[in-house]
């Protein structure tokens, strides 16, 4: 396509990735929000990530025969209208302060998201060449992660008040009668802002369905991918893929324990909500250094890999930090253990993986792309699994210790970047 096309595109494309950032990062607020109203442990509270992600995995394959059928743009455009469905769902559930109606919400609302991601990423991949592909995921990940700075601290603006954390205190001593109306009137704060974002998704539906994007043909192969994937009938025949699956699986759940679990853990060493809710915008901007860094230097002065590389091997290092390092100290006005700065570094840490794991997961699928990319969808829901994991060792061992969960996530994706992503076949 023509470079005005071309731009044209990246800019709606970057327009999705915010609109997903928005949607995700504020369940970074919803967890310990949802904690207090719904009088959840941190098992229970850690499902808001589960309902939204584990979308991903039931809803990702049919989204590929959607976009099959129906082609990128109307098939975004039904993304958008599923999300919005699932924003509204909100209004009842908090009406009823019912946790499981807010869950089929979430639900509801990642499984829109899951045919948006599954639409979008790939665009990105074969958008332009190849071996700038980590570049424009950069981009489109500083669009997210922006978004995700934004999002919990628009959504406690609305939502929270300088009198609550007084009255989180005063509700724990009350009684099931005394304490039912005031937790009622706290849920019913999220009302106005997820009705807004309900019409806002609706609008951006219809507009990206008008758009000037265009379709890509993802049906033709050029010669080389024609005859290296002759004979091959579906797509686990692609070892590099379904190991990429898993990848994005153990990298998104440990990216996500990085900025949902942050506010409990602040919680924890007596930093007020109030103050709390700023720590997972630290993590997003951390990883946004990550981005401009691989904007500036990919591919020129560093290929993908290696950046890939090294991240993996930051995200081992913060990780073993976070669990045996303590102290106190004063960072950015914050007096808080130190252990606590090694999360919000593994934001850096983290940046540059899904940009490494994404095209060489796509690589060589020519036909097989848009079920490829369902595939790669589908390892979303480790954004499900993990933090469901880490809330239940947290639960036994203690916030700290249950860090400990991303060593072998890391560990695997060392694996990968050195090792998965050459395999062609199973069987030398």
């Amino acid at each position: 396509m023509d470079k005005k096309t071309y731009n044209k595109s990246l800019y709606i494309i970057a327009v999705l990735f915010f609109v997903f950032g928005f949607v995700t990062w504020i369940n970074a607020m919803l967890i310990p929000y949802f904690k207090i109203c719904c009088e959840l442990n941190n098992l229970e509270s850690y499902f808001v990530a589960f309902a939204f992600y584990i979308s991903y995995l039931f809803i990702s394959f049919p989204a590929s025969l959607l976009l099959k059928k129906y082609g990128f743009k109307n098939g975004m455009m039904i993304g958008f209208f599923v999300m919005a469905i699932g924003a509204f769902i909100f209004v009842p559930a908090a009406l009823l302060r019912n946790y499981m109606l807010f869950l089929v919400g979430l639900f509801t609302l990642g499984a829109g998201l899951a045919v948006l991601q599954t639409a979008a990423n790939p665009y990105v991949t074969i958008l332009g060449p190849k071996k700038s592909a980590a570049m424009r995921f950069s981009i489109m990940g500083i669009c997210n992660k922006f978004a995700g700075i934004l999002a919990p601290l628009l959504f406690a603006a609305v939502i929270l008040q300088s009198s609550d954390q007084a009255v989180f205190e005063k509700v724990k001593s009350m009684g099931t009668v005394e304490r039912a109306p005031i937790l009622d009137e706290l849920i019913r704060r999220v009302i106005v802002p997820y009705s807004c974002v309900g019409v806002i998704l609706v609008l951006l539906g219809f507009l990206v369905r008008f758009s000037s994007l265009p379709e890509i043909n993802t049906e033709e192969e050029d010669e080389v991918t024609a005859e290296s994937n002759k004979g091959k009938r579906n797509i686990f025949q692609f070892p590099h893929l379904v190991l990429g699956a898993f990848a994005i699986f153990v990298h998104v759940g440990s990216q996500v324990i990085a900025v949902d679990t942050i506010i409990g853990y602040a919680h924890s060493m007596d930093i007020s909500l109030l103050e709390a809710k700023v720590f997972p915008s630290y993590t997003l901007a951390a990883t946004i250094v990550g981005y401009i860094l691989g904007i500036s230097l990919i591919p020129k002065y560093l290929s993908q890999i290696l950046a890939l590389r090294i991240c993996i091997i930051l995200g081992v290092i913060f990780t073993l930090c976070i669990v045996f390092f303590n102290g106190r100290v004063t960072i950015l006005g914050h007096q808080a253990d130190i252990s606590i700065w090694f999360i919000v570094l593994l934001g850096f840490a983290n940046s540059m993986i899904w940009a490494g794991i994404w095209p060489l997961s796509m690589d060589r699928l020519g036909r097989f792309i848009k079920i490829g990319a369902a595939i790669l969808i589908m390892g979303l829901s480790g954004n499900a699994v993990m933090p469901l994991l880490y809330g239940h060792l947290a639960d036994i061992y203690g916030l700290q210790n249950a860090y400990l969960v991303l060593l072998p996530c890391y560990v695997y994706l060392l694996f990968y970047a050195y090792k998965g992503y050459k395999l062609e076949r199973w069987v030398s």
